[in-house]
């Protein structure tokens, strides 16, 4: 059996920036234990399948060790292929996922991600993950999946060096670490471990728990973001409501297919 599969960089204006994702078109889905090992054999932060369905498609994301419920750049990868390696003539794009329905829109040269919005709320300091992360933030929140701690200045989500040893014993998705920008509304990191993903180049999804938090400290709804990993990336952000767009360009790295054995 032959899968065509594509890695594309997202929120990149250029190759070797931004976040690579893998995704692989079917026809319909494969045993969950299959695309779990091909999400393996990538060891890419994040692999997303998708299916056509009667409404549009519906999508799936992985990290090499486990399935997660939602993805922002393996998301902006996948609708890149459909529009530009499948000629896809619509200028949006509806995805039925385990997060419910999303939408991805062509905007000039921008794809635009339409994702629910992340609900948080505050927690006392924990210990364990301070000392892992290794500066003590002066906020700490939870969301559905991930932790968000609060820093004053951008040269201190810069000097970051965590211990993703300790920080591996969460029990969430990862955590989020944030600052007003210099250049832009607000910086980001985003560790992992526990996922499998030490530190992603950049994470659409902790955007969705970002965008409120900074939309509601700075009195705006339109905010322009940055990832400060070693790739970075640039995002631009927009809360509308319980949904946030984050919107960014995506760009074609590779094409080839995967040959499974049939069983």
């Amino acid at each position: 059996m032959k899968l065509p599969i594509f890695q594309i960089d997202a929120f990149a204006n250029e190759i070797f920036q931004g976040n690579p994702a893998a995704v692989v078109p079917l026809q319909e889905w494969l045993p969950d234990d299959t695309m779990q090992a091909i999400a393996m054999e990538n060891n890419l932060s994040e692999t997303a399948f998708f299916v056509p369905t009667r409404a549009g498609f519906e999508i799936r994301w992985f990290t090499p060790i486990m399935e997660v419920d939602l993805c922002g750049h393996a998301t902006l990868a996948t609708a890149h292929a459909i529009f530009e390696e499948g000629s896809y003539p619509k200028t949006h794009i509806t995805l039925g996922s385990r997060s419910g329905q999303l939408t991805v829109r062509k905007k000039d040269q921008l794809l635009e991600l339409d994702f629910p919005i992340d609900e948080i709320h505050p927690i006392e300091h924990p210990e364990s993950l301070i000392q892992g992360i290794g500066a003590k933030p002066k906020a700490c929140f939870m969301g559905k999946t991930d932790y968000l701690f609060i820093y004053d200045k951008q040269e201190q989500i810069e000097q970051l060096a965590p211990d993703f040893g300790l920080l591996a014993q969460t029990k969430s998705r990862g955590i989020i670490a944030t600052a007003p920008g210099k250049n832009v509304d607000f910086v980001s990191r985003f560790f992992a471990p526990g996922a499998g993903i030490d530190e992603d180049p950049v994470t659409g999804s902790a955007h969705t728990t970002l965008v409120p938090f900074w939309a509601k400290q700075l009195g705006k709804e339109k905010l322009s973001a940055q990832q400060l990993s070693a790739r970075g990336g640039q995002l631009q952000c927009t809360l509308l409501g319980k949904r946030v767009l984050i919107a960014g360009k995506a760009k074609t790295f590779l094409r080839g297919e995967i040959f499974l054995d049939e069983k």
